[in-house]
């Protein structure tokens, strides 16, 4: 007789079983719609109980409509509190603005209401002129709710912060060159109205209006300063704003000078034997103000202060040099570019050139001395063979005369006109 076989019949799932799974499944699709960050994402909020199903949806409420208070240039923006469907409170806001009730760009705050803002309000300051319509929108965690209705249109937000005074760029020195056509330029806001006034002694001022480009720099068109007598010439620029707010001014001078340089003065003095051209002697050219000492020897400097010298042997030797006709002129080693030009002696001093050089203490010596009550260029002989002919002490004594070279300048670059003059009656 054979046994008869049981079968283990499965045994249904309790509903106890069935609601822990139920559970797991909601919470792990909880967790994925937050990973997935899409729109599900702001609408859930897991709260799971212990029965069956339980899953309660959440999603945080719109923001509520803002106002608004302008002062000047900065917006302080107001609202309400925001909470979630379920009550929850927020985190944060962040806070935008447009500039109309509908459409337009929006345009994220700054200042203080540039990050998420923890209280109920916030400034934004320089704002640019206008009206402006905000909103809010409040956020929790990495949840964002919808964005508020726009504000009423705030009052016009207006510029009351004057320019700064412009940074002015004028020549140092205005000369004969170039004071019919004297540039001017700066800096400024960008996009201003710039007014510049040019002032001075002896005519009215000009005055010009310049756009400044959107990086700020202007530049004038070229000034007609002759109309102004030497002396200090005056710039003034004011910058005036889009919103009709004008700053301090911006200064800055110019020294006019279009005075040519003169010769004043040219006189022999005696160094050795008298009446006889030889080591020692000396020629003086005196000049109305101070030259370009580069002008005269390309080894020194345009100064006004301070003698400069060429003297010594080898690179620095100057040599002075007499005509048979006793015409007197120099040369000089040390200076690349040399401008004197040539001394008439007015005396019979020699029948033969002559060539007084030497060396160190005993060479020949150019000298500049720019100093008020002198403004004059020696030139001293050194050793050499001396004139073999004797200019009598019988007045009247000979007039010396000076041509001088191209080229010479003042200070302010005008140039000393190229005629012969002619100097105080002397001899060696």
């Amino acid at each position: 007789m054979s046994r008869l076989r049981q079968t283990k019949g499965r045994v249904a799932s309790s509903p106890a079983t069935l609601g822990r799974w139920n559970r797991i499944v909601v919470i792990v699709l909880g967790i994925f719609l937050v990973s997935w960050g899409g729109p599900a994402a702001s609408a859930f909020w897991g709260s799971v109980s212990s029965g069956f199903g339980a899953a309660k949806a959440d999603a945080v409420a719109q923001g509520a409509k803002p106002t608004t208070a302008v002062s000047g240039t900065s917006v302080t923006v107001t609202w309400t509190a925001s909470t979630t469907a379920a009550g929850r409170p927020v985190t944060g806001y962040s806070i935008a603005r447009y500039g109309s009730a509908t459409g337009g760009t929006k345009v994220a705050a700054t200042g203080t209401c540039g990050t998420s803002v923890a209280g109920l309000s916030c400034v934004e300051s320089s704002v640019p002129a206008g009206t402006w319509y905000y909103t809010v929108t409040p956020t929790l965690s990495l949840w964002q709710g919808t964005e508020s209705v726009r504000s009423t249109a705030t009052t016009p937000v207006t510029d009351t912060t004057a320019p700064l005074a412009p940074l002015v760029t004028a020549l140092q020195t205005i000369h004969q060159g170039n004071a019919a056509n004297v540039p001017v330029s700066g800096t400024a806001e960008a996009n201003s109205s710039v007014v510049l006034t040019v002032s001075g002694t002896g005519s009215a001022p000009i005055t010009q209006t310049i756009i400044t480009n959107s990086s700020g720099s202007w530049t004038a068109n070229p000034v007609d300063v002759r109309v102004f007598t030497d002396g200090t010439i005056n710039y003034s620029a004011r910058a005036t704003d889009a919103a009709g707010n004008t700053g301090a001014a911006g200064t800055a001078t110019s020294t006019k000078d279009v005075s040519s340089p003169t010769v004043t003065g040219v006189q022999l003095t005696n160094g050795g034997l008298a009446g006889v051209v030889d080591k020692g002697d000396k020629v003086t050219l005196t000049f109305s103000e101070p030259l370009n000492a580069n002008t005269i020897c390309s080894a020194w400097n345009n100064s006004s202060t301070g003698t400069q010298t060429q003297s010594g042997n080898g690179s620095s030797q100057v040599v002075v040099n007499i005509s048979s006709g006793s015409v007197l002129t120099v040369t000089g080693a040390g200076c690349q570019t040399l401008r004197i030009g040539s001394v008439a002696l007015g005396g019979d001093y020699t029948s033969t050139a002559l060539t007084f050089a030497g060396n160190n203490a005993a060479g020949s010596i150019l000298q500049w001395n720019p100093a008020a009550g002198a403004r004059t260029l020696t030139i001293t002989l050194g050793e050499g063979t001396a004139g073999t002919k004797t200019v009598p002490a019988t007045l009247p004594l000979p007039t010396p005369t000076y041509t001088p070279a191209s080229g010479l300048t003042d200070i302010a670059s005008n140039p000393l006109v190229v005629t012969t003059v002619p100097g105080t009656p002397s001899r060696f």
